[in-house]
């Protein structure tokens, strides 16, 4: 597996550990688990927890965008999984200083829901990701 296929794939259990919990996991038991995770790489590890921290800071910009991609989809009937491989995708399109290629992101995306998701994952992450792709970046917020 890639190198940065791994890094996405501790993302995607972190965020999910993140959406599922109301209490917030302090912040050495996240580092702790993306080192173990990715064998004390540190550029790996950095890779991941820009992610990770780049999709908690933008996520009340992320789900609007997500929302309106999946038609007849509300948030909070996705599949956890789905969710957040979408929230990882969202990011790394619209949001992420130097993110890689449309096709990379949405390359990656796919193979996450396919480990992690349903039969139908693949497509409908796919679907959902395709529409964001092609909507506009959206706008910084003014300070």
């Amino acid at each position: 597996m890639p190198r940065r296929s791994r890094a996405r794939e501790v993302v995607l259990q972190l965020l999910f550990q993140w959406d599922q919990n109301a209490t917030a996991v302090p912040r050495a038991a996240v580092e702790r688990f993306a080192s173990d995770r990715l064998l004390g790489d540190a550029d790996l590890v950095a890779y991941c927890l820009a992610l990770f921290d780049g999709v908690v800071a933008h996520k009340d910009r992320i789900d609007p965008l997500v929302t309106a991609a999946a038609t007849n989809w509300r948030l909070s009937r996705m599949m956890s999984v789905d969710r957040n491989v979408i929230r990882l995708g969202t990011y790394e399109l619209h949001f992420a200083p130097d993110g890689p290629p449309l096709e990379v992101v949405i390359d990656e995306a796919i193979e996450l829901s396919r480990r992690f998701g349903s039969v139908d994952s693949s497509a409908f992450v796919n679907g959902v990701l395709d529409k964001i792709a092609k909507q506009p970046k959206p706008e910084a917020p003014a300070t």
